[in-house]
């Protein structure tokens, strides 16, 4: 069984229409790292049927070079689910990176989906296991459950903060997704962002933040981008072409941090090596550097590198 590729790039993740052919053209062009097909929310439910094979046509026709390519299937509550996998997986299985799974509640719905794309891999005679999974959560039983729906399945590669749904599902008093909440004094959204990422980071997946649905507000948008980020979250949902660049940006790390972490890796490997000393910490600078330094570089380089950034500094061997 194959590894799924839980470091794909995902600082921006697209929504867009599968029943909306002139969004799906559009969407190829767009600097997004992800983009999801949505056969959900987005799609009105007479609409489905015919979604899914839009879908399948520009999956296999699309240009999507670059992009992490998903599809958001309806829940299992629902009478679509299964036609939506069947359909999409056997007809652009080949052209698919990852199966989205909202309103995920506990662990037995991700080995449900498991299950159903291992048949239809098997039946398709595609590479079993290729295809990843998204976990959304949206509800209090999502949430409490959330670190045994990250260990349900090898195929798992990022847990979603669906914020919508979730609200209405414990009565918060907003109707502004991603808002604070009037009346809350502190960060309202902290417990939920942090337990998904804890639960990420545990079993090593990706952690993504959901929409902010007031698209044309964009300050808004990378306040509470921002706020994610701080927290250590690989990415948000992007509703709209605008807020594509403030979520690459924001999700990035700045040009000053990218090669501070490059030099703190350069110089780790050499002051640890033979030529340098054989030492468990040395100076770069006037910073001591250790074991603890080159982990928190390595995350800060790899952000850097998924982003195609380029160093623009460089190690240099002092002298004896």
């Amino acid at each position: 069984m194959t590894t799924v590729n839980r470091l794909r790039p995902r600082r921006s993740c697209l929504a867009v229409p599968g029943s909306n052919p002139r969004f799906l053209e559009k969407a190829q062009g767009l600097p997004a790292d992800q983009v999801f097909l949505d056969l959900e929310d987005a799609c009105a439910p007479l609409a489905k049927p015919e979604a899914r094979h839009t879908i399948v046509k520009f999956l296999n026709e699309g240009d999507w070079t670059g992009k992490t390519r998903v599809v958001r299937v309806n829940d299992w509550t629902t009478e679509w689910t299964y036609r939506d996998v069947v359909t999409v997986v056997e007809g652009a299985g080949q052209n698919l990176d990852c199966i989205m799974l909202p309103k995920v509640q506990d662990a037995q719905q991700i080995v449900a989906l498991d299950l159903l794309l291992t048949q239809i891999e098997k039946t398709m005679g595609f590479e079993v296991g290729k295809i990843g999974i998204e976990a959304q959560i949206e509800n209090a039983q999502g949430l409490n459950n959330v670190n045994e729906i990250a260990q349900a399945s090898q195929r798992v590669e990022t847990i979603i903060f669906g914020p919508a749904d979730f609200m209405a599902s414990i009565n918060m008093k907003s109707l502004v997704v991603g808002e604070q909440p009037p009346g809350y004094p502190a960060d309202a959204y902290h417990y939920i962002l942090m337990k998904i990422l804890m639960a990420a980071r545990a079993n090593n997946l990706q952690a993504i933040d959901g929409p902010y649905l007031q698209i044309r507000n964009i300050d808004g948008y990378r306040e509470v981008a921002q706020r994610a980020a701080a927290l250590g979250f690989d990415g948000k949902w992007v509703l709209h072409p605008g807020q594509v660049e403030a979520s690459n940006e924001i999700f990035s790390p700045s040009q000053e941090d990218y090669d501070h972490a490059e030099l703190i890796l350069d110089a780790y490997d050499y002051y640890t090596s033979e030529a340098g000393g054989k030492k468990g910490s040395a100076m770069l600078g006037d910073e001591m550097i250790d074991e603890a330094s080159r982990k928190m570089a390595l995350v800060i380089a790899g952000k850097g590198r998924a982003a195609g950034m380029r160093r623009t500094s460089t190690f240099e061997i002092p002298e004896a």
